[in-house]
């Protein structure tokens, strides 16, 4: 059985594939059409998932969407009754509604050459984030969160996990939402792109808590662990706000009311200088937020009385607090995919799919997903043909082309040049799913050289000084150098770096003493873990410093992305499976 699940129309579009229970493969659709958080119907991500599982779209039996406009019903309505919109602001709403009904004319309009005849499932948005982060987590039974913007009129979720099955208890329904708050004090620190509350995690460590009563103003903490937004100081639940672009990066418009103004001052233009006084509330936004999650958290300990704790939704992306949560709760062992924001939702809709159809195995609890290199790869063979297109342009600008048949050549070639300075396009296997470059899509550094952010940030990646980057750590490696030692694949977590060892990889320690780590398993990423391990006997340091192969788009997902990168800015070195280019 094949069952084929979505994320459309909205912000990180994206598709994967499921055969019998187990993923096949799985992508945003950004990455194919090089807008960041693309959203929109994601074609060309389920091409190239029917391309991966070798069928055509006539085979699918099911597409699982993950939302539901029928969710939740009955608050959607007494809420309309007691504040009725205006006609300006339910056009979108009926808008949407008509393009999901019709999805089926828009699928075969996609795909005119294989007829759909399988059935559409519609899941409710919060379920799916539940599933995408139990269904696939080492878990036999966990408390399961769901923290997020809104989905299907609520903000967040949770219940619990056991086998297969999902016990979904309690909501936080609209307006109120930690995503929304957390994005309107974005958008009030002069941040204005979607997807921009990174940069507030990152500037946080710059500031101090001295906004704290102010945010205790904003969001009211519930006696069953819940909250409440003071509504006065957003606009976005009574007036039109710009929400999103189909068929194009998103935008959300404005959130916070002129209130939030005469609280906490004027709000920063896009260009202003960043003072300490903005420093200070993005400290504060970001312990506003640690306390109302972790005050969730210990509600829901006492209740499930269980240690182990599955978490999804965007705010499951908040790596600061994720790696706070075993200091300030009782959960002894945590689990967030990959892809936990809505892209991931993709996968929770088609494994609630499977489970609920009972098909073979379907009441078995499929295998935890331990990598996230689900996406496309390409052969050395491919990559030839395209350094054979390119060869009189290489040859040219004085660039050296060498294949190596025997890879272990490659990696302790590469860290040799790491220990030189140099900055490496590491370009391996299949991409990652979910924002995270996790050794296949990635840019690598030396984490020792004090200077090296700086050279980065000149050379490739152009963005504001005080955001960090993220080290890549041996697994067997991760309690000598950080103070917390569990195993953070998709490095959604961020942990202290001990202070011993702060002086050694300087790079890769933001200011706080943190860093968001990765751990390596040799078992899931063999040449990764191989090229650290090349750089641990040279250094005597497992770690290097990992970034997103990119500039200022997309991460890369075709060779001819990576080489077009790797030409236009300053990196020394490109490696792509066997092959490695140099700048000379």
């Amino acid at each position: 059985m094949f069952i084929i699940g979505i994320n459309l129309f909205h912000p990180d579009s994206s598709a994967c594939i499921i055969k019998d229970g187990v993923l096949i493969a799985a992508a945003e659709e950004e990455r194919f059409l090089r807008i960041k958080h693309w959203s929109g119907f994601p074609s060309e991500a389920i091409k190239w998932c029917l391309k991966e599982a070798g069928i055509e779209l006539k085979d699918v039996q099911h597409i699982a969407l993950n939302q539901n406009p029928r969710a939740n019903f009955i608050k959607k309505i007494f809420y309309t009754i007691k504040n009725p919109p205006k006609l300006k602001k339910l056009l979108p709403r009926f808008k949407n509604i008509l393009k999901r009904r019709n999805l089926k004319d828009l699928i075969q309009k996609e795909f005119p050459e294989s007829r759909f005849s399988g059935k559409i499932h519609s899941i409710e948005h919060h379920l799916t984030h539940l599933s995408s982060a139990f269904h696939v987590s080492p878990f036999n039974e966990s408390v399961i969160v769901s923290v997020d913007g809104f989905g299907d009129f609520a903000s967040t979720a949770w219940g619990k996990g056991k086998g297969v099955n999902i016990d979904l208890d309690e909501k936080v329904y609209f307006p109120h939402s930690l995503g929304i708050f957390y994005m309107a004090l974005t958008q009030f620190i002069g941040f204005q792109n979607y997807g921009d509350e990174y940069k507030v995690m990152g500037l946080a460590p710059y500031g101090k808590p001295n906004y704290m009563d102010h945010m205790q103003q904003i969001v009211n903490l519930k006696s069953d662990g819940s909250f409440y937004l003071n509504l006065k100081y957003f606009k976005f639940h009574r007036e039109k706000v710009d929400f999103f672009k189909e068929n194009g990066s998103p935008y959300v418009g404005t959130l916070f009311s002129p209130e939030l103004e005469m609280l906490l001052g004027p709000a920063r233009k896009k260009n202003e200088e960043l003072t300490q006084h903005y420093k200070n509330i993005a400290h504060s936004v970001q312990a506003m937020y640690e306390k109302s999650f972790f005050h969730l958290l210990n509600k829901l300990h006492e209740k499930y009385k269980l240690d182990n704790l599955s978490i999804a939704g965007g705010c499951g992306m908040n790596s600061v607090a994720n790696g706070k949560i075993s200091l300030n709760t009782p959960f002894k062992k945590i689990y967030i995919q990959s892809a936990a924001g809505d892209a991931g939702g993709a996968i929770g809709a088609a494994l609630m799919t499977w489970h609920r159809l009972g098909g073979k195995n379907a009441q078995k609890k499929v295998k935890s997903h331990d990598h996230a290199y689900w996406g496309p790869s390409f052969s050395n063979e491919y990559i030839d043909n395209l350094l054979n297109s390119q060869k009189y342009r290489l040859k040219k600008d004085n660039y050296n082309i060498e294949y190596f048949s025997d890879f272990s050549k490659i990696t302790k070639i590469t860290a040799t040049e790491i220990t030189k300075g140099k900055v490496i396009g590491w370009f391996q296997g299949r991409m990652e799913w979910g924002p995270r470059a996790l050794g296949n899509r990635s840019i690598i550094c030396d984490p020792r050289r004090s200077d090296m952010k700086e050279v980065l940030n000149i050379k490739i990646k152009k963005r504001e000084s005080f955001r960090p980057f993220a080290p890549s750590v041996l697994r067997q490696d991760v309690s000598e150098w950080f103070e917390q030692s569990h195993d953070v694949p998709f490095m959604m977590q961020v942990y202290q770096i001990k202070k011993e060892k702060r002086s050694e990889i300087p790079a890769v320690t933001h200011v706080d003493g943190s860093g968001r780590l990765q751990t390596v398993d040799e078992k899931t990423n063999p040449r990764y873990y191989a090229l650290i391990n090349d750089f641990k006997k040279l250094t005597g340091v497992p770690i290097v410093l990992n970034t997103s192969f990119n500039e200022n788009e997309p991460v890369v997902c075709r060779p001819e992305e990576a080489l077009e990168t790797f030409i236009r800015t300053k990196m020394d070195l490109l490696v792509m499976e066997n092959w490695i280019i140099e700048r000379i």
